[in-house]
């Protein structure tokens, strides 16, 4: 082989009488050989692998800017890349397109694609919507880093009542920032529990007085216990909404309209008590009061916010809705079916209790999801065939949708699980690798990640790369022609 200095290799034919066209090459990727020919490369031009065809005539520049080695007794070019991702790679300028293989990581892959300058296009839809994913969870994992490194940060040029309603935001909203935050959850946590007790036991006829008109009413102990339970509701609320940073998104938030769907019964009824009987009757006003009183059963899914496991159960139901359409629409073609049929079978028999369609709907129900009560019941011989056949079919409709959903709550139960560790493992790579070792250092690399954030969802190369398999990698953009040992598994 030639110095760099040389710009012509002997072995190539300067008269141009090899045509690209006839031209083959071999390529050498992490030891593994392929053969190409120029007319199948030449189909994309712009990538890596056709411009190697022409680049011959270049010399050692025009080479060694497209590989890492070249051999020009065989021309052979030697890259030192991922090979399974190269397999995959070449596919294109076969077939047209291209198919990430299983256990390839989605980020490595599209930095391989990059690197041979093959457009993400030719990317099959499914491999697409994988990258899709991985790509969310790269941000999702900087949005937590970015969380972390706030309440860590300490801002002077903020005025004292930005750093005290941070300091409120972070005891009520992050129970793991410190221990007298731990306090004020588990406190939170045993309010609802005595709240939805009392609201229980309060029902209870033994436990109740009678006022001076005859009607029976809460006994006062209780009720000055759901007064206390709503007086720190009441503040908790109050000061969450004072110290959140985006209020209008914190009013508008599900858990919190259920805070306040929670709390506002209490104000309401307390309001009708004392100025209703003035505007109505008396017992439209008490009317009005049991039903507010029933909205206090909202309270318990104030337990949601101290649940991770719930609030898993509620992501993983939103994300299920296709499999729950599934298993109603089942559902409902085999009630209105096999009510129609029982209707009709049951007809001839002069004790029947199905007297209209309709009617039947409530025993098809209660049939297919295998209840029974028992309240409505056939009484011949088809009508006791129609009903069996009907709960077998209502197991299998049940059966059949249900694993989909549980295979929803484990992936993303797991995958919540992989996204915390990925970011406390990021946070301790910048501790070991911060130069000052100073919130300060760590706040400015933040400032720098969330302004790259809204161009991609890659960290500052100032952030080191980890190579763990134990979780997603955060990949810099910068740091982007990554070597084979490096690719993820």
């Amino acid at each position: 082989i030639k110095m760099a200095g040389d710009s012509r290799f002997p072995d190539v034919d300067t008269d141009g009488s090899e045509k690209s066209e006839e031209m083959e090459i071999v390529v050498n990727v992490g030891g593994v050989r392929q053969m190409f020919y120029g007319d199948n490369l030449n189909q994309y031009p712009e990538t890596r692998l056709a411009e190697l065809v022409n680049c011959l005539s270049g010399g050692y520049d025009s080479i060694f800017s497209l590989c890492d080695d070249y051999d020009p007794g065989k021309r052979e070019f030697y890259f030192d890349r991922d090979p399974d991702a190269f397999k995959c790679i070449i596919d294109v300028y076969y077939f047209g397109e291209i198919h990430m293989k299983k256990g390839i990581c989605p980020i490595c892959f599209k930095n391989e694609m990059e690197f041979w300058k093959v457009d993400l296009k030719f990317l099959d839809d499914c491999c697409k919507a994988h990258l899709s994913e991985k790509k969310e969870e790269l941000e999702e994992i900087a949005r937590r880093v970015q969380l972390i490194l706030d309440d860590l940060g300490v801002d002077a040029s903020e005025s004292r009542w930005k750093r005290c309603q941070k300091c409120i935001w972070k005891f009520l909203e992050k129970p793991e920032s410190s221990y007298p935050a731990r306090v004020i959850a588990v406190l939170s946590f045993l309010f609802i529990l005595i709240s939805s007790v009392v609201m229980c036991v309060g029902t209870i006829p033994d436990l109740q007085v009678v006022d001076a008109e005859g009607n029976r009413m809460e006994h006062p102990t209780l009720d000055s216990i759901e007064t206390a339970c709503i007086g720190w509701f009441t503040m908790e609320y109050v000061l969450r909404l004072i110290s959140s940073p985006n209020k209008l998104h914190f009013a508008l938030s599900f858990m919190n309209i259920v805070d306040v769907l929670a709390i506002l019964p209490f104000y309401v009824s307390l309001t009708l008590t004392h100025l209703g009987a003035k505007l109505m009757e008396l017992s439209n006003v008490q009317q009005a009061v049991q039903a507010l009183r029933i909205m206090r059963i909202a309270r318990i899914f104030k337990l949601a916010r101290h649940s991770s496991g719930l609030q898993t159960l509620t992501y993983a139901l939103k994300r299920s809705f296709k499999e729950l359409g599934l298993l109603l629409m089942y559902l409902a073609v085999g009630i209105f079916v096999f009510s129609a049929l029982g209707y009709t079978m049951e007809q001839s028999h002069p004790e029947t209790l199905f007297k209209s369609i309709p009617q039947s709907f409530w025993w098809a129900i209660i049939t297919m999801t295998t209840v029974g009560y028992g309240d409505i019941y056939p009484k011949t011989t088809l009508g006791k065939l129609n009903a069996a056949i009907s709960f077998l079919c209502g197991v299998i409709a049940i059966a059949l949708p249900i694993h989909p959903i549980i295979n929803n709550f484990v992936r993303y139960y797991n995958k919540q699980r992989v996204l915390e560790t990925a970011a406390k493992h990021e946070l301790e790579l910048m501790e070991l690798n911060s130069v000052e070792g100073k919130a300060t250092g760590s706040r400015s690399e933040l400032e720098d990640l969330s302004r790259e954030g809204k161009e991609g969802p890659f960290f500052s190369s100032r952030i080191k790369v980890s190579h763990s398999d134990t979780f997603i990698h955060l990949l810099s953009e910068e740091k982007h022609y990554r070597t084979r040992l490096q690719s993820c598994k």
